[in-house]
């Protein structure tokens, strides 16, 4: 009778600290959830400045390529005009 008193008491004792345990271990999933998703959001920010930023300078440069060839087109025809009208004069 006294072991099976004992052995009701220790499960009860395990039972408690097993929910405390299983409390913390909660708590502090969630911490670790909340300090991710907090880290992940100051990624995602990151990346997507760096991203608008690289965005912004090919078309930068992708402009700059498209006027440079368009001034050659341009000079090129021009030149080409020029001297067919010569050569008929």
């Amino acid at each position: 009778m006294v072991d099976a008193t004992y052995r009701a008491d220790l499960r009860e004792l395990n039972e408690q600290n097993f929910l405390r345990f299983d409390a913390k271990l909660e708590q502090r999933i969630a911490e670790l959830r909340a300090e991710m998703m907090a880290g992940f959001a100051r990624l995602e920010a990151r990346l997507d400045t760096k991203l608008a930023q690289a965005v912004n300078d090919l078309e930068t440069r992708f402009t700059r390529r498209m006027f440079g060839f368009w001034v050659a087109q341009a000079a090129t025809t021009a030149g080409l005009v020029f001297g067919v009208v010569k050569l008929l004069r």
